[in-house]
């Protein structure tokens, strides 16, 4: 049985082409083909009258209906067969007050003529029968749909506001990566991607199977064989990416692990004799720009044991999209597993392995089995000791990280 958005889908898609009788024919169609019940269900869905469609169903029935007579024999013009009149011009008041009632009730887009009510139909209806104005449901649907409303979900369109110095930073960034490159040292995007249940749970997405994967009804996390933690480097110039699956928390020390085997395994080979290191990462989380972990960890486990200079530019409140590990590796990531449940650590692993795109994109999984601990204090005494160079423009989301040996 078709679901009401198809059929409306459908109805969208050719009113503009069904006329007269081919329009009252194809909803007498849609209500035949839904069974019982289908010409209340076709007449809500579409808000054509419901005496249009039972008369559709019986001339696709073949049953005969009364024939207009002419008004001029000689002149061979039919009379139009008058049906009932609209409401409002039994009640010509009924748009007004309809209108004042969703006063208090509108959203909508300043740009266009889209409109929005977030009060429900049997609502109005009983606010429209308080003020002496009587209608069905189907009627009060079809008067919104003629005054330019209809029902919508909310659409992620907005951005927050910009941060101060939000221009500047992306500039910033600009010019530190065209600098990196053309020097031809390594530029790396990081980020943790969102955590995944391990075990027969919904994955979101569709893909083409004879049947549907049967999945656990509830995503309860105690039925979970784990909670992987996947965190990506992003390698700009190479367009490869690098992903460590852990099984603990997503920590600081667990960011600068996974940026430390990336470096041991892939890093040092694709770059071989680099002394420097850009990393682009988010404003928050294990690798956030507030956090005194993350950098501590990066000058003990990577500048100083790899006598790397690392500089970091962090992304700017809510500009995480923009960083290049969520569109150019997370995004491919998501749709190599669309609708496909992640049973096990190595499915999982195989399906980051196996992600590849058209320009080239190669992906190496790794599982990390170590535990992370939640909560590592690093003292204002450790900090200070950190050979650490904030940069002048933006001193809280870019700095570098030189050796301290």
């Amino acid at each position: 049985m078709d679901a009401p958005d198809d059929i409306r889908a459908r109805y969208d898609l050719l009113k503009p082409h069904l006329k007269g009788r081919f329009r009252r024919l194809w909803a007498g169609a849609e209500a035949l083909s839904l069974g019982r019940g289908g010409q209340t269900r076709v007449a809500s869905i579409t808000g054509i009258c419901a005496p249009t469609v039972a008369r559709g169903i019986r001339e696709l029935k073949g049953v005969e209906l009364p024939r207009p007579v002419p008004a001029d024999e000689s002149s061979g013009v039919l009379t139009k067969l008058v049906g009932r009149p609209r409401i409002e011009k039994k009640d010509p008041a009924i748009l007004a007050t309809l209108e004042r009632l969703l006063a208090d009730e509108v959203a909508g887009d300043p740009m266009s003529d889209q409109r929005w009510v977030r009060c429900s139909l049997r609502k109005l209806r009983i606010r429209l029968a308080a003020e002496g104005h009587h209608a069905c449901l189907q009627t009060i649907a079809e008067l919104l749909r003629r005054m330019g409303y209809s029902l919508k979900v909310n659409h992620k369109k907005r951005t927050a506001s910009g941060s101060p110095g939000q221009d500047q930073q992306f500039q910033h960034i600009a010019e530190q990566k065209q600098t990196f490159l053309k020097a031809g040292l390594p530029v790396i995007s990081v980020d943790t991607k969102k955590k995944e249940l391990i075990g027969d749970f919904k994955n979101n997405g569709r893909a083409w199977c004879r049947e549907a994967t049967e999945v656990n009804q509830y995503d309860f996390s105690t039925g979970a064989e784990c909670l992987a933690v996947p965190y990506g480097v992003y390698d700009v110039s190479k367009n490869s990416g690098y992903v460590t699956v852990g099984v603990s928390h997503n920590t600081a020390a667990f960011a600068v692990s996974s940026i430390v085997r990336w470096w041991e395994q892939r890093g040092q080979i694709d770059h071989p004799g680099a002394k420097e290191l850009l990393i682009f990462a988010d404003g928050g989380g294990g690798n956030g720009s507030r956090a005194r972990a993350w950098k501590f960890n990066l000058q003990r486990m990577v500048s100083d044991k790899y006598g790397l200079k690392i500089t970091v530019c962090h992304y700017p409140p809510g500009c995480s999209k923009w960083n290049p590990v969520e569109y150019r590796l997370f995004s491919q990531i998501s749709i190599n597993w669309a609708g496909k449940p992640l049973r096990s650590l190595p499915l999982m692993l195989g399906y980051i392995r196996g992600t590849t795109t058209t320009t080239g994109l190669v992906v190496e999984g790794v599982l990390d089995e170590g535990t992370y601990q939640k909560g590592q204090k690093v003292t204002k005494e450790e900090l200070s000791q950190l050979r650490l160079e904030a940069h002048p423009d933006r001193p809280n989301l870019s700095y570098t990280i030189s050796p301290r040996t």
